[in-house]
């Protein structure tokens, strides 16, 4: 294959995949062998087709008609390096309240457990934290009850009252607050009451 041909290919799959798709080089190992991929970034990203945000971390930047170039979400960060590694991710402290809407407060220290190693990555002013951490707390990763043990967590027994229960019980869905009583063997015995709560009806 022509070097070329190569980086067409390599523009078509990155456009494919829209502005914003965040992506590490073995994003692209269908393509073209390891070597051709790097030279072809190198050149994309001379040419602002592409940013390098971090070593070994790159994305197709999103943009707003008023704003200009977008810094890239976090979570597709993360979800890229996960993906990398091959590992699972869960939300975790501030950021997974924050999914939730528990706070309005997007932290500047965005936090994941993670199954694989500890890593941070900066973009501005953003960290992007992946924390390594027990099989039990990751024995929910991906699923929304993970994310509610790990907001729970956070905000503390003391912090989880009525209003809480009320305000994530109507956000979830009827689905999602199954999930909640299939996993509270998982959660810290307060957190499974509270999530017991919140997966009954309104009227309980």
């Amino acid at each position: 294959m022509s070097r070329i041909t190569s980086e067409k290919r390599i523009v078509s799959f990155i456009h494919g995949h829209g502005r914003g798709w965040v992506f590490t080089p073995s994003s692209l190992a269908s393509l073209d062998d390891s070597g051709s991929i790097r030279m072809a970034l190198t050149r994309l990203t001379r040419q602002g087709t592409i940013r390098r945000i971090a070593r070994g971390l790159y994305d197709y930047p999103a943009l707003d008609p008023k704003l200009g170039i977008l810094s890239p979400r976090a979570d597709d960060i993360a979800r890229a390096l996960a993906g990398r590694d091959a590992v699972r991710i869960q939300p975790a402290g501030a950021n997974a309240a924050n999914i939730l809407g528990l706070t309005e407060q997007v932290p500047v220290r965005i936090v994941y457990l993670t199954d694989g190693r500890s890593r941070e990555v900066r973009v501005g002013r953003m960290q992007v934290v992946l924390k390594k951490t027990t099989p039990r707390q990751m024995a929910t990763a991906g699923r929304i009850s993970g994310t509610v043990i790990q907001a729970l967590r956070w905000l503390g027994q003391r912090n989880v009252d009525d209003t809480t229960i009320a305000r994530l019980r109507r956000r979830l869905s009827e689905t999602e607050r199954k999930q909640l009583l299939k996993d509270l063997r998982y959660a810290p015995t307060w957190v499974a009451k509270a999530m017991r709560r919140m997966s009954q009806p309104e009227s309980a």
